[in-house]
């Protein structure tokens, strides 16, 4: 009797890791993984183990839609964030009410919703899979896969009667949320129209207005943005948070947004404990560990004994560093680094800012060519501009802030971050050069 068939969604060959190397391998051999873990206990539980390059190093699209439907289960390795798997999974959770399971190392992190999924945990502490590390994933998985195979998929759980079955009244209550929150929208975009010195009062007479059961979540997170930029105080943006209903305090941008009220209201510590719970809970982003960064650099502004400087402009770096290095296209974390390397001033930091500079001018080139709206675009580049030693760009850039007005909250930030660029110039012409660009912006 033929078996029923497992796909598997995972990489194959050696592929690099970019993790401490405290916390994981520097490398996974997936093929050995495949062959040492998955494969026995795949075939342990009844089922035909299948990947998807054991043919022949790929699979056709048609191919691979075609086994993502019809076989019995899916597993997918979410160690790495891979965009293949996390596009699979996307798939299966759709197209099948049941039998995706997800795994990944004990020590990894997932990104965006997926790190809200039940995962099965197992120990990867090398990446060539010896016998011993064989056995211990294969006595994690089993059970894992055993409990999870017949497991609805999220798109089923959320949408009942999913895909032709689905209530039609969903579809109206849905409808007039959309319509809701277009109306709430329009209201936020004629707020941020207003003068600079009316944003405040208004969006308080906005919140006083929304705030009220049932709270959308988008709503809750816009009238969030619309304080935060209206340069209200740090402790009324935390008491607004904190009086959110309980089932809001819980999303990650809320809980972002508060650990940066904290650190911005003199609890900076306090942040950076919330902010790696968040992480833990819900996976590293390149905005998570950037806000941990951020924090570590103001505590790193505000020490004075030299070994407290170099332990938090060290562990400033780190998590800059792996921000960058989740999504190159994420300008934030990368954008700090170069002042922080040059700093640091150690074997190799020199070239590290050079390198890093490099990325953010890309990524912010990137966003610019997607036409994106982004507030924090143009000081990122003014403070590329200036980490570059590029004078006219500068001045340009200048011009376009001072014509948009920034909130004041973003130009304090900016501001300490071009003065110690202006301070590690070696040329004392190019400072001066830079001068007055800095006093335009303090008249700001």
């Amino acid at each position: 009797m033929p078996r029923p068939v497992c796909f598997m969604i995972m990489p194959y060959g050696i592929k690099a890791t970019a993790v401490d190397g405290a916390k994981g391998p520097a490398e996974i051999d997936f093929n050995a993984l495949w062959d040492r873990a998955y494969v026995p206990v795949i075939t342990s539980l009844g089922y035909e183990a299948v990947r998807a390059d054991q043919d022949s190093g790929t699979l056709i699209i048609n191919e691979m839609l075609e086994r993502l439907f019809l076989s019995d289960v899916v597993l997918a390795d979410m160690t790495l964030p891979n965009g293949n798997v996390y596009y699979e999974v996307g798939i299966r959770h759709a197209c099948r009410e049941a039998g995706c399971v997800l795994l990944a190392a004990d020590w990894s992190r997932q990104l965006f919703d997926v790190a809200q999924m039940r995962t099965v945990r197992y120990p990867l502490p090398e990446g060539t899979i010896t016998a011993d590390t064989a056995a211990a994933i294969q006595a994690a998985i089993r059970p894992g896969i055993e409990k999870l195979a017949r497991g609805m998929s999220p798109m089923h759980q959320a949408l009942p009667g999913f895909p032709d079955k689905v209530d039609p009244s969903r579809a109206r209550s849905i409808r007039k949320q959309l319509d809701d929150l277009s109306a709430f929208q329009a209201r936020v975009r004629a707020v941020r129209a207003t003068p600079p010195s009316r944003r405040l009062p208004q969006t308080r007479e906005l919140i006083a207005e929304h705030l009220k059961p049932p709270l959308l979540p988008n709503v809750a997170i816009g009238l969030l943005r619309l304080l935060r930029d209206a340069e209200a105080p740090w402790n009324e943006l935390l008491t607004f948070i904190d009086g959110l209903p309980s089932d809001l305090l819980d999303l990650p941008e809320i809980r972002e947004q508060r650990c940066l009220a904290l650190s911005k209201s003199g609890e900076p510590e306090l942040a950076i404990g919330a902010l790696q719970e968040l992480i833990g809970l819900r996976g590293a982003t390149p905005e998570r560990e950037g806000l941990i960064g951020g924090r570590y650099k103001q505590l790193y502004r505000k020490a004075t004994e030299s070994s407290d400087r170099r332990y938090y402009l060290d562990k400033a770096i780190e998590h800059y560093e792996r921000g960058m290095i989740l999504d190159l296209n994420d300008y934030y974390p990368s954008s700090n680094l170069p002042r922080l390397y040059r700093e640091r001033d150690t074997e190799g930091d020199s070239e590290r800012a050079r390198s890093t500079l490099c990325v953010v001018i890309a990524a912010c080139r990137r966003r610019l060519e997607l036409g994106a709206a982004d507030e924090w675009l143009r000081p990122t580049l003014i403070g590329a501009a200036f980490d570059a030693g590029d004078v006219v760009e500068a001045r340009r850039i200048c011009s376009d802030i001072e014509r948009e007005g920034p909130a004041q909250w973003k130009l304090d930030t900016l501001l300490g971050d071009l003065e110690h660029s202006v301070q590690q110039m070696a040329d004392a012409a190019l400072r001066i050069e830079f001068e007055p660009i800095l006093t335009r912006l303090r008249a700001l």
